[in-house]
C-alpha cells in the first residue's frame, strides 16, 4: 500500500524528516518498505506542514517517484516546520495522478491514509452521496482516501476527530453489508489541525497495517546518551509512522490494534477504537 509520516514537535527541516534516518521515508522505504505491503512505493508521494506565514498548512505533491525527485530534495532542505505529515504512495488501483497524492487539505486539516476501502468501486456512489452536498464538489481525486476524508468532515471531523472516523468507517461497514463486501476498511489514518494529532490502527478483519509511535525522548537520551541526534530533540517530539525510521532498540513503540493515538503537545493517549 503506503507508508506514511507524522511529526510534531520542535521545528526541523523537512530533510531531517525526509532524508536523513537511517530508515528513511523517501530513500529507504520507497525503495525497501521492510514492513508494507508493497517494498516500493513510487507512485507519487505527498508532504504538508504549517508555518506562522499562513493560517492554512502548504502542500507539496507529485506523481514523481519521491526518492528521484529534485524538486523535493531542494524543498526539503529549506522548509521548516513543528508539524509536518508525509506520504509515499502505491496505488491500490486508482490513478496516479497529483489529485491522488496525499496529504489531502481542507482549511486548516491534513488527512493522511496508508490502506484501501475493499470492494470501492462497489461502494462509491453509495458513500458519496452521504457526503455534504457542499462539501462533494470539493472531492478532486478518485481514491476511497479522499472520500473517507470528506465523508469525516460531514460526520464531523472539525469538532470530534475519533468520533467522526468512527462514524465514518462504520458509514463504510455498513455499505459493505449492502453489497455483499466482506472485510472493507484496511489500514491506518492520521489527521491534524496543526495543533493536536489523531493516529488510527483498525482494519475490519483485524489485521491492520502497521504503526508505531517513538519512545519518549527523554527516556531515550538516558539510554544513549552519546547519540547527537537525541540531544536535538525537545521532550516533547512525537513521531508516528508506518515503520520504524531506524534500528535504534526500544525507539520504537507498536501502536496496538483497533487504537486511536491523540497527541496533544508533549502528551499522548491511547484508546481504544471502533466503527460506530
Amino acid at each position: 500500500m503506503c507508508r506514511w509520516l507524522a511529526y510534531t514537535g520542535s521545528p526541523v527541516t523537512l530533510d531531517d524528516l525526509l532524508y536523513k534516518p537511517a530508515n528513511s521515508l523517501v530513500m529507504q522505504q520507497s525503495l525497501h518498505s521492510r514492513l508494507g505491503a508493497e517494498p516500493t512505493n513510487g507512485d507519487g508521494f505527498g508532504v504538508g506542514w504549517y508555518d506562522e506565514h499562513s493560517p492554512t498548512p502548504g502542500v507539496f505533491r507529485s506523481i514523481e517517484p519521491a526518492w528521484s525527485d529534485r524538486n523535493l530534495r531542494e524543498l526539503a532542505q529549506h522548509v521548516r516546520s513543528g508539524v509536518v505529515l508525509a506520504h509515499i504512495r502505491a496505488t491500490s488501483g486508482s490513478a496516479v495522478q497529483q489529485t491522488n497524492c496525499h496529504p489531502f487539505r481542507h482549511g486548516r486539516w491534513l488527512w493522511m491514509h496508508n490502506g484501501l476501502v475493499a470492494g470501492f468501486g462497489r461502494l462509491k456512489r453509495d458513500l458519496q452521496l452521504a457526503v455534504d452536498p457542499e462539501l462533494f464538489p470539493l472531492i478532486e481525486g478518485s481514491t476511497d482516501s479522499e472520500t473517507l476524508f470528506y465523508l469525516a468532515l460531514t460526520l464531523g471531523l472539525e469538532d470530534d476527530p475519533p468520533r467522526a472516523v468512527a462514524l465514518a468507517l462504520g458509514v463504510v461497514e455498513e455499505a459493505a453489508r449492502g453489497h455483499g463486501v466482506d472485510f472493507p476498511v484496511q489500514g491506518t489514518l492520521v489527521t491534524t489541525d496543526g495543533e493536536r494529532l489523531w493516529a488510527f490502527r483498525y482494519s475490519s478483519e483485524g489485521r491492520s497495517r502497521s504503526l508505531f509511535r517513538n519512545q519518549d525522548v527523554a527516556v531515550l537520551r538516558e539510554q544513549y546518551p552519546d547519540n547527537p541526534v537525541l540531544h536535538g530533540l525537545t521532550d516533547e517530539t512525537r513521531i508516528v509512522v508506518s515503520e520504524p525510521l531506524g534500528d535504534l532498540r526500544g525507539a520504537w513503540i507498536e501502536v496496538p490494534e483497533s487504537t486511536c493515538l491523540v497527541v496533544d503537545g508533549g502528551r499522548e493517549e491511547v484508546r481504544p477504537f471502533a466503527p460506530a
